[in-house]
């Protein structure tokens, strides 16, 4: 009979402990995910994952005094292990840019809009 709760390789799960603790462990972000989600809701914008992320990572950027390109952000998320594609970053960070959150400045490098940055509070 199979019992979903077993695992499927032959081996048993010590009994009083769950499998997969560990795995899914809260990060913790080096912004609070809050203060970008009512940046989001404050441009009419819903809160995705993808959008929660790359904000993040421009937000990094910033406070390293770097600038990031499609491709820039791109790596950034790789390296976090959120492997999404680059045209999906490219698409998230010119609908970003339609809506006025981020602008796209001469260098082809993204940054958050004044007006995001006052949302915000950074100085």
């Amino acid at each position: 009979m199979f019992n979903s709760h077993l695992p499927t390789d032959g081996s048993t799960a010590p009994k009083g402990t769950s499998m997969g603790v560990g795995v899914f462990e809260p990060r913790t972000e080096r912004h609070g995910n809050e203060r970008i989600r009512v940046l989001l809701k404050s441009f009419g914008l819903r809160t995705s994952l993808i959008r929660l992320k790359v904000i993040d990572a421009l937000l990094t950027a910033a406070e390293s005094d770097r600038s990031l390109g499609v491709r820039g952000v791109h790596s950034h998320l790789l390296e976090l292990d959120i492997p999404l594609s680059f045209l999906s970053v490219r698409e998230v960070l010119k609908r970003l840019c339609s809506e006025g959150v981020i602008v796209l400045n001469p260098d082809k490098s993204y940054s958050l809009h004044p007006q995001a940055a006052a949302i915000l509070h950074i100085e």
